[in-house]
């Protein structure tokens, strides 16, 4: 970097866009960027210091992110941190409204997002303001309520800003933050994700290494030890998972990760959620909770490298493990997650050695050395991933993902990926039957392309194989094959692009320093001509065969379908690639070939025609001179022959000969201008001939010409692409071309050619305006003022011609002038606009064509509004014209999008991530200059809203309500594209569009009406009028939305309206956010803003703003607030009139009710009108306005709710302790006060008030909070049972209603109706309402509804119970702060009335009071709670009114219970002693519900860190009672049966038979424990495991009982858990003892244990040698088992184990079966007839059977390759054919197994049999002939 620049800007820019310095005027940017920026600071920094934040401040910080998106971060450093401090400033404004915060949080994270530029040194920024900011509004107290609307996108950019700020916060925040949330950390609470979801968020891990004692080493190991023990995947895991990722990624080299590795890589296996046997049972919280892999995969290449190679081995044995997994025969849902880790992980390594090898260093620390990825370590990590890589491209979710994955191999080391790759494309390209083959290969291949050329030292043979492949290729272009066709295009067009295609065979004797490879290079590149010449051939195969007379029937359309015009666009760009490509000689051939083809033959315009003229303007493009002097001519010549008769031009239908040759020339004519010059006489001739044809299609053409003249003479652009600068002209003794096979483009040196008009050029742009526009203008203009008769199809031809003279000369012609409208806003600071200079000097002196051509549309439209409004044709190319005319200034917004897209596919697909800094190939690089200039000339934002511009909308609104449908939509797309251009225009509009609908108009048609309903609603992406975030625009637009109803073309009969209003209502609701009243300013941010106007360099012009300004600027914020509130109640108040409008449609009425509640605010309440109004509709006769009612009142009630009183406590003091230091978890001694203890309830007044109640159940769990509040004593808080006259007008209101008995009866009549039959659940929104009643107004209305509440609990209905059931909550929550004496009283008529409940509970209300139960025990004190905990616990389970209730009593207990968590001990210990006798339940329903009650009572018996052992039941205790009674069925040995009929008897039934029904509970308590709880109790669990092992089925039978269904889903569900590493050693033996066991179904199923047992804890189990050691000899034993199945599940397991690498076919293993094998069988006696036929096979058969099965098992172990080991195993089988049965089946099976996985590769699988093995093998695997 020169320093003359800097002098000329005054500082050192951050890092600014380096392709501004490209651009053809890069010398006039610095001075322009230094003014813009000068402005952006004088302006914000004086709005801030005037405290106008709307319009000022928002409008100058849109500025400065579009100053941003132009120049980059092109400020000095100082500038940057003062924008960053103000906007930080400003985002955590409290009562900021939520777009503008939206909108600097944006702006604030661009500032931030390359946080290379800015260290810790220069800023730091606090971490409680944003999460206080966090807390507001993504945990809001109100929203559920209604009384805040936030949009849906705020989340994601809350986060975002966090992230973007993490590396800025202070040393000591990470202290700050584990005390601020470490008391959250409750693991049975919802507290525990938001604890655990704001670590993972806001921990920063950046710190450098000196700090780590600040930063993770606080909180490593106590995450760590806690994501280590946690075993059943709860919701916040992964939350943990990427904070550890994110850890890791930013330390590499600082933090030890091998204690870690196994249990890291045994849970990555586990969270792909891989399916393993058969019969398995899938716990859905599996597949919800799974990782994120983006992180794991950021997790694994971070842990990588190092001197321990651990994470290698473990990721080898992963892949390894999961290969099989990638075979396209499989699929599944787990199939997407696998082929995401194979794309990204090699994507994550490169990124890791980019930063390793290449970056440059900024202040985050570096990676060690002694950490950093070797050479060796790279070799080793594409090893293990080419074989999963190399399946996954033919997989079923497509090839894409391979090809990124390969993309990246290739870059580290190409000489171990392209290879294969390119085995498995040859055969795929001569294949034909297989075209997805070739498809997967090809796209892969592009992948590699540019390692594969550019070769280098590694993979020096690469380049060889380029030509070979080239010319495979070529039939790819196939007409009949869409998807090939475009492949092939793609991946000649890949290839072509990066080798320059220059015949250098001539060089071979010319030079002498060429190495091997080279040589031949230069020897093959001869073929280049050949190649160039057999693709033009086959593109003109392509052609011929796609005109229109071959592909469509007359009665078709004549467009292009969208499938031709994908191909035309891959035919005309790998042609000009390649041709840009070629040398000179190369195109002069190519250039006569396809002169040629053009001029012999006439193609139809619309198809194949395309296609040729698109390959001749390819021609034309790269070498205009050569082109132009062969087409021109000929085309000209052909075009005036043809109409030298004056008949032509009146002809409907023209010769093709003549369309062909104008389109041909419309297309070359697309190239550098001034090689056009020379031209220009014969070009003007054949406009002036051909303009005015009468037929459509030939002055279409014309047009097209016209404009591409113009374009071409007019615009700045490139003018070459060519891979080196400067082109392939040069002799080879100077220019050698194989050197630059797959070089980048150098930045620094690109040398763009740029096309820049010269003033002669621009001298023709107006000689042709004038010429042939100026006439057309005259015409219209005469006949727009009635001189001139035309007819419709000469007014369609001027205007065409018109338009194609403004698109063509756009740049040249200055913007609109006019006045400006300053009235709309009025603001304290400029809102100007700021100009960007595109290269254009505007000629003052001619003729501003674009005024002219705007006076002339004017009029034309309002002639032929008042003439011809039919005349739609025209209307369609005015609307274009005003939409160009406003807008248009040589390139369009939808072009360049899509161009900006397809540069980012084409940068992905070739981009080189590995040495970064921007290696791009050179065309890639020239065409990002060029989207630079692009993105200059369309930057259009914040205009000046002039007069003119006010007309030509004030037109468009015409047209948009017009009576014709299309010119409606037509004009409405523009008019919403304008609107968001011009500041603050949507004001001045407004009201026009609101006067069409009027209700006392009535001169409006239905058509205007709707067109300006359209005009309010908007498109999906623009403005949408009716609901600007702004108090000014919605007290118009909404009330008058409403009273449209009244309107006389408002017709409810019309469905089109009716939806219209629909999608109105619905937009705005969705797109609502809270509107602020509060727009103040805090004095933080005025000092920065004074900094920020006094900073130098760019200095800024304005003058500091004086004290009067500010204090008017204090004053006109004060009045802004005011004048909000006083909008925001009109806008009430008058939607309250247009409700209260008579004969208003209910339609209309219900819209009306759901904007009022769009206006509940939680930081003012709704004016009294409107609450009344809301009460009163509680008893509408309108369900829908009730519904909204009800959630209203619940909302207004939370408004009107008076502040209580917190007093802070000290926890130690209460629980008369002292405190400790150290983090103990769970019950101890300082928080035992807050259990609920019996012994010391609060059952009297004094005890009640000396009670410290802690109400929400987390606090205490895991640590106190720093400080714990606590309500003060009840004669500190405000006063509850106020009489009427001390209440505030509002309340009164509620009062009142609420009192009158006749209101409370229709309420209680409304509210117990049933809604949907079936569907009705218990509702919250309800609930919220009679709490809020019963928190503000105490027990007022107790009296009203007690009659009611008795009278309901008796009726057995649902809806009247839900009723019921819904008061009650509220009021158990209400009664929070009543007095004692009131709460007394309030249980005493609870309590009967619950029990009546529950009395008459029906399968359809035990849910709803389970949920009314658990509702009111959440967040609330248990010992408040007393009185109802001791009623549900009197006796739950006494069998008087049958099993149901007794099961239904459980559920509503364990809903209560489950909410107050760990506090709750007693309870817990009671409820067990009372149902351990209740365990030998008869009735399966009550058996189900004391499974999942258990369930709960052992939550709490967790086995996390640092955890004490818990007071509340433990499982090991219970266990042992169980084991105790179930002992009767351990002992004996036989199949249990299950023949108990379920009837109580009387009398007392056998031990036994109690065991049995005891067993059936325990199935369903493990069940119901295996999803659900924290850790699983494996020592207890496997007590009972022999017990499993026994019932369990062995076939899948559904007739089976239940209690043998169960014992099997309760072992597939314990197999899947996951162990920790001590409890592998105490579940083998259990297995090993009962692989001894009798009983062959227990036998069969430990393999089926072990089997998934192994995979889900794969990594730990590798990890124990002596284990392994077990597995195998435990399969091993089961081969020689004497049952069949038993030894062939062995064989399965041993194959899957195989196959996951678990074990490995080493010599011992195969010498032992093949040992087995030889066993001799004895010879077959002749058995007397009467002897009895020995069933028990000869242990010498078993033997023998056994190593077949193990060499069967080995073969099938690899399905999908042959190693070296397989064909002598494979013969070893094949002798033992003609055994007997089983093993001759065995080998059978084995064979057609081995034929079918291995069919597809037969190929490449042959080569490793010799040839007599492979005639055996033909032998066996061919069925005999039968006439043989």
């Amino acid at each position: 970097m020169n320093t003359d620049e800097f002098r000329g800007l005054g500082f050192v820019p951050q890092k600014e866009i380096v392709y501004n310095k490209l651009l053809p005027y890069s010398d006039k940017l610095d001075e322009e960027s230094n003014d813009i920026l000068a402005k952006i600071k004088a302006n914000l920094g004086r709005a801030v210091q005037l405290r106008e934040l709307w319009p000022g401040v928002l409008f100058w910080t849109r500025k400065l992110s579009t100053y941003i998106r132009l120049y980059g971060r092109k400020f000095s450093k100082e500038d940057h941190v003062l924008f960053i401090k103000l906007l930080y400033e400003l985002v955590t404004i409290p009562k900021l409204e939520i777009s503008m915060m939206q909108g600097f949080a944006r702006l604030l994270v661009n500032l931030l997002k390359k946080k290379e530029l800015l260290s810790r040194e220069d800023l730091e920024l606090p971490w409680l303001p944003l999460y206080e900011l966090l807390e507001r509004i993504l945990y809001s107290k109100t929203e559920h309520l209604g009384l805040n609307w936030f949009p849906n996108s705020v989340e994601n950019v809350l986060k975002t800003l966090v992230k973007s700020c993490r590396p800025y916060f202070p040393e000591d925040a990470t202290k700050e933050m584990l005390q601020e949330w470490r008391p959250l950390l409750c693991p049975f609470d919802v507290t525990m994700q938001k604890a655990i979801g704001y670590f993972e968020l806001f921990l920063p891990t950046t710190l450098p290494p000196e700090l780590h004692q600040k930063g993770f080493k606080l909180w490593f190991d106590e995450l760590m030890g806690l994501w280590v023990s946690v075993q059943n995947l709860p919701g916040w895991e992964g939350h943990l998972v990427n904070l550890f990722a994110r850890l890791a990624s930013d330390n590499i080299g600082y933090l030890d990760w091998d204690p870690y590795v196994d249990k890291i890589f045994t849970r990555i296996l586990r969270s792909l959620n891989l399916p393993v046997g058969s019969s398995q049972v899938l716990v859905p919280r599996y597949l919800t909770n799974a990782y994120d892999i983006g992180h794991i995969v950021l997790w694994v290449s971070s842990m990588l490298g190092g001197p321990s190679k651990q994470t290698q081995k473990q990721l080898s044995g992963l892949f390894n493990s999961i290969t099989s997994f990638f075979h396209p025969s499989n699929n599944g849902r787990w199939l997407m997650k696998l082929m995401k880790l194979v794309q990204r992980l090699p994507a994550s390594v490169v990124r890791r050695l980019h930063r390793e090898r290449y970056k440059k260093q900024t202040w985050l620390t570096p990676v060690p050395d002694s950490h950093k990825l070797t050479d060796q370590d790279i070799t080793d990590f594409v090893e293990s991933m080419k074989q999963p890589v190399l399946l996954a491209m033919f997989s079923k979710t497509g090839s894409l993902d391979a090809a990124q994955a390969l993309q990246n191999l290739a870059l580290m080391r190409p000489e171990l990926v392209i290879p294969p790759v390119l085995e498995k494309t040859y055969p795929a390209m001569e294949t034909l039957t297989e075209p997805h083959q070739l498809t997967a290969t090809l796209s892969c291949v592009i992948g590699v392309a540019r390692s594969l050329v550019s070769g280098g030292k590694r993979f020096p043979e690469g380049p060889k194989h380029m030509l070979p492949l080239l010319m495979r290729a070529l039939p790819g272009v196939d007409p009949n094959d869409f998807s090939k066709c475009m492949i092939t295009f793609q991946f000649i067009a890949t290839f072509s692009t990066l080798v320059p295609l220059v015949d250098c065979s001539s060089a071979v004797h010319e030079r002498d320093d060429l190495t091997e490879v080279e040589r031949e290079l230069c020897s093959v590149s001869a073929e280049f001509e050949d190649f160039v010449l057999q693709f033009m051939d086959r593109c003109f195969a392509l052609i011929e065969s796609s005109t229109l007379e071959q592909t469509r029937e007359e009665t078709e359309t004549e467009k292009m379908t969208h499938l031709e015009s994908l191909v035309e666009l891959g035919l005309s760009s790998t042609f000009s690639t390649i041709l840009t490509q070629c040398s000179k000689d190369i195109f002069k051939v190519a250039l006569e070939k396809v002169f040629n083809f053009a001029t012999t033959n006439i193609f139809e315009t619309r198809v194949a025609g395309r296609m040729v003229a698109d390959m001749c303007r390819a021609a034309s493009k790269c070498h205009p001179a050569e082109s132009l002097k062969l087409f021109v001519p000929h085309c000209c010549n052909a075009i005036t022959q043809l109409t030298v008769n004056e008949d032509v031009l009146r002809e409907e239908e023209l010769d093709k000969e003549l369309l062909w040759n104008l389109q041909l020339l419309s297309e070359i004519t697309r190239v550098d201008g001034d090689k056009l010059l020379p031209y220009r006489e014969q070009c003007v001739k054949i406009l002036q001939r051909t303009l005015h044809l009468k037929c459509k299609q030939g002055y279409m053409l014309s047009c097209n010409l016209l404009h591409h003249l113009l374009r071409s003479a007019s615009l700045i652009y490139p003018t070459e692409y060519c891979s080196i600068p400067g082109g392939f002209n040069k002799p080879l003794s100077e220019y050698f071309p194989i050197k630059d096979w797959g070089t980048p483009g150098d930045l620094w040196n690109l040398n763009i050619h740029w096309h820049v008009p010269t003033s002669e050029e621009k001298a023709f742009v107006f000689y042709i305006l004038d010429i042939i526009l100026q006439p057309e203008l005259v015409k219209l203009q005469r006949h727009a003022s009635g001189e001139l008769e035309m007819p419709r199809d000469d007014i369609l031809q001027s205007l065409t011609i018109v338009q194609h003279c403004l698109m063509g000369s756009g740049s040249f012609l200055p913007f609109l002038d006019g006045e400006r409208i300053t009235d709309l806003v009025p603001s304290l600071v400029s809102l100007g606009e700021t100009a960007l200079y595109t290269g254009v000097d505007y000629d003052m002196s001619r003729e501003n064509y674009r005024d002219a051509i705007c006076s002339v549309m004017r009029k034309l439209l309002h002639h032929i509004l008042e003439n011809s409004e039919d005349d739609t044709k025209s209307l369609f190319l005015i609307i274009k014209i005003i939409g160009d005319l406003l807008q248009f200034r040589g390139s369009y917004k939808h072009e360049f999008d899509s161009r900006w897209k397809s540069f980012n596919l084409v940068k992905k697909s070739m981009e080189n991530r590995l040495h970064g800094r921007k290696q791009h190939i050179r065309a890639l690089l020239i065409d990002r200059v060029m989207l630079q200039q692009e993105l200059r000339k369309l930057t259009v934002e914040g205009c000046e809203y002039k007069t003119i511009h006010r007309d030509l909308l004030r037109d468009l609104l015409r047209l948009s309500t017009s009576t014709y449908s299309q010119v409606r939509s037509k004009a409405q797309q523009v008019f919403f594209v304008t609107l968001g251009s011009y500041n603050f225009c949507c004001r001045d509009l407004i009201p026009l569009v609101l006067e069409y609908l009027k209700p006392d108009r009535q001169d409006i048609s239905q058509q205007q009406f709707k067109g300006a309903l359209y005009c309010l609603l908007g498109n999906h992406n623009g403005v949408c009028l009716a609901n600007l975030h702004d108090w000014d625009c919605i007290v118009q637009t909404w009330p008058a939305i409403i009273s449209s109803g009244l309107s006389k073309a408002m017709s409810l009969e019309k469905p089109s309206i009716v939806r219209l209003f629909d999608d109105l209502a619905d937009k705005i609701h969705r797109q609502y956010e809270t509107i602020g009243l509060d727009f103040s300013v805090p004095d933080g941010s005025l000092e920065i803003a004074l900094q920020i106007m006094k900073s130098k360099n760019p200095t800024t012009n304005l003058p500091l703003p004086t004290s009067e300004e500010i204090e008017k600027g204090v004053q006109l914020q004060q009045a802004k607030n005011i004048d909000s509130v006083l909008k925001y109640e009109r806008l009430v108040n008058s939607l309250l009139d247009s409700l209260n409008q008579r004969n208003l449609p209910w339609k209309f009425e219900h819209i009306a009710i759901g904007f009022l509640s769009l206006l509940l605010r939680d930081d003012k309440p709704l004016p009294v009108p409107a609450i009344r109004f809301f009460v009163q509709s509680l008893n509408h006769d309108a369900l829908v306005v009730r519904k909204m009612a009800i959630s209203a009142v619940a909302g207004i009630l939370k408004q009107l709710k008076r502040p209580h009183k917190k007093v802070e406590e000290n926890p130690y003091e209460i629980g008369r302790c002292s405190e400790h230091s150290e983090i103990l978890v769970g019950d101890r001694p300082d928080n035992q006060w807050m259990l609920y203890d019996s012994g010391s309830l609060p059952r009297t007044k004094e005890a009640w008030v000396a009670c410290a109640f802690v109400e929400k159940t987390h606090w205490g769990y895991y640590s106190w909070p720093q400080k714990l509040s606590l309500y003060a004593p009840a004669e500190e808080q405000p006063k509850l049972g106020l009489k009427r006259e001390d209440m505030t007008e509002v309340e009164q209101i509620i009062f009142d209603h609420f009192s009158d008995p006749k209101f409370i009866e229709q309420l209680i009549k409304f509210l117990s109706l049933e809604d949907r039959k079936g569907k009705d659940k218990f509702n919250p929104r309800r609930f919220c309402l009679f709490k809020g009643l019963f928190r503000n107004f105490d027990n007022a209305f107790l009296p009203v509804l007690r009659p009611h509440l008795e009278r309901l609990v008796a009726d057995s209905h649902e809806s009247t119970q839900r009723c019921v059931a819904e008061i009650v909550a509220g009021l158990i929550r209400g009664c929070k702060h009543w007095t004692f004496e009131k709460v007394e009283k309030l249980w005493e008529f609870l309590c009967p009335l619950i029990r009546t409940a529950l009395t008459n509970i029906t399968v359809e209300t035990y849910s709803d009071w389970g949920t009314c139960i658990a509702t009111a025990c959440e967040s609330r004190d248990p010992r408040k709670l007393h009185w109802l905990f001791e009623m549900l616990m009197e006796s739950p389970v006494n069998g008087e009114g049958g099993s149901f209730v007794d099961a239904c009593r459980l559920y509503v207990l364990q809903g209560g219970l489950a909410q107050q968590e760990w506090r709750v001990p007693e309870l817990l210990h009671r409820l067990l002693q009372y149902l351990e006798p209740k365990l030998t339940q008869v009735y399966k329903n009550v058996r189900e519900r004391i499974g999942s009650v258990l369930t709960y009572i052992f939550m709490i018996d967790v086995s996390l860190p640092n955890t004490l052992r818990t007071s509340s039941p433990r499982i090991s205790d219970f266990t042992a009672r169980i084991l105790v009674r179930l002992k009767p069925l351990m002992d004996v040995d036989e199949e249990i049966q299950n023949h108990i009929v379920e009837e109580n008897g009387y009398g007392e039934q056998d031990e036994r038979t109690q065991a049995i029904k005891l067993l059936k509970t325990v199935l369903k308590w493990l069940m119901a424990s295996a999803g659900r709880s924290f850790s699983t109790a494996v020592p207890e669990q496997l007590q009972l495991l022999p017990l499993l092992f026994k019932i369990a089925p062995v076939e899948n039978d559904d007739s089976y009982d239940e209690m043998k269904r169960d014992a099997k889903t309760c072992l597939s569900l314990m197999s899947q858990g996951l162990l920790y590493p001590q409890q592998i050693m105490l579940v083998l033996p259990v297995l090993k003892e009962i692989a001894g066991s009798t009983s062959w179904h227990a036998r069969y199923t430990v393999l089926t244990y072990l089997q998934t047992m192994v995979f889900y804890n794969l990594f730990t189990f590798l990890n124990n040698k002596e284990a392994v050691h077990d597995v195998r000899w435990l399969v091993l034993k089961l081969l020689q088992d004497e049952q069949l199945e038993v030894r062939e599940m062995a064989a399965t397991t041993l194959s899957g184990l195989l196959q996951c690498n678990f074990l490995t076919m080493d010599a011992p293993m195969q010498t032992h079966f093949e040992n087995l094998c030889k066993t001799r069988l004895p010879k077959k006696r002749k058995r007397d007839p009467g002897s009895v036929v020995d069933t028990i096979p000869p242990a010498d058969l078993v033997k023998r059977h056994a190593g077949v099965l193990g060499l069967s098992a080995c073969i099938l172990s690899n399905p999908y390759d042959v190693p070296t080991w397989m064909p002598q195993l494979l013969m070893d089988l094949s002798a033992h054919l003609n055994d007997t049965q089983p093993i001759e089946m065995t080998v059978k099976k084995t064979l057609s197994n081995f034929r079918r996985t291995h069919l597809d590769n037969w190929q490449e699988h042959k080569q490793q049999f010799t040839d007599d093995q492979l005639l055996v093998l033909t032998d066996l695997l061919v069925s005999p002939c039968y006439y043989a």
